[in-house]
């Protein structure tokens, strides 16, 4: 009677220390990169915010014919009516127009985030090994160039139809400065919107809601001395009056201490509170 020979399989023999690396080298082909800095992985998604643009330049719209157009048409219209003459007026209406401007441009920011979380790109963010606002940060430091060739455009109109800042180029870039940093405040709510709300139709419409009362009912057109008491009170602590003044101010030469600092404050209210809340919001998406 013959038996079968049984067949054994080799027992898994653990390797040494120095094979383990040997085999983890080969299997790496080199050591594991050390994980981003904060600033790297924003600056990273920044530059992604950037090719966007590269890639559809037709978004830059908003930022170039749109603030021409505006300061065009109040110019015209307005500048005979309200100060006498469009020589009077530029004066007065271009830092208000400018700021009124870049702050509106602001909400793209939002729609931005919507349309990526729809496409379920943000579900590839959160698994990688990365500061966890840095996808948000880069957004708004993307946006920062928006702002700055939006300032730029209405700027170059400006001169050319007769706009000349007594403050010089220090007092210029002072007053851009400080709408960039309060622009890059303001863009957190919109960060909000864009992770709370489900479409960026709805982003678009609320974000209009709350920026065409808040820009308009300011004194970036008007004196507010003109107005009713009851609405002056309002304008004269809005944040976009604050901030309106302070470039104004600022570009005239002067150094408004007091609306500069209301500005910087509403900035820092305004990104702790929505900052907090993007992230709470993202984090639970």
């Amino acid at each position: 009677m013959s038996t079968a020979t049984a067949k054994t399989e080799p027992e898994d023999v653990p390797l040494a220390a120095p094979d383990q690396e040997r085999l983890s080298a080969l299997l790496v082909g080199q050591a594991r990169p050390p994980r981003p800095s904060a600033l790297s992985a924003s600056m990273a998604f920044g530059w992604r915010a950037m090719l966007k643009i590269k890639h559809v330049p037709e978004q830059l719209f908003d930022v170039t014919a749109f603030p021409i157009m505006l300061v065009l048409m109040y110019t015209y219209l307005f500048g005979g009516a309200l100060a006498g003459s469009t020589e009077e007026y530029i004066q007065f209406l271009l830092p208000g127009i400018m700021v009124m401007s870049v702050v509106m441009i602001t909400m793209y920011t939002g729609i931005a985030v919507n349309t990526d979380i729809a496409k379920g790109v943000f579900d590839r963010f959160r698994t990688l090994p990365i500061w966890r606002p840095a996808p948000m940060v880069g957004y708004l430091l993307g946006d920062v160039l928006r702002y700055l060739l939006a300032s730029a455009v209405m700027l170059a109109i400006g001169m050319l139809i007769g706009f000349r800042p007594e403050g010089g180029v220090l007092g210029v870039l002072a007053g851009v400065a400080l709408l960039i940093v309060f622009s890059f405040a303001f863009s957190w709510i919109w960060t909000m919107f864009g992770l709370l709300l489900r479409s960026e139709k709805s982003v678009m419409g609320v974000s209009m809601m709350v920026i065409f009362p808040l820009t308009f009912l300011s004194n970036v057109f008007v004196d507010p001395e003109t107005m009713p008491g009851w609405l002056q009170a309002f304008v004269n602590n809005s944040p976009v009056t604050h901030l309106a003044t302070a470039v104004r101010e600022l570009m005239a030469g002067n150094w408004p201490a007091a609306e500069i600092g209301w500005t910087l404050g509403w900035a820092g209210v305004l990104m702790a509170v929505f900052g907090v809340v993007t992230m709470r919001l993202y984090n639970r998406k």
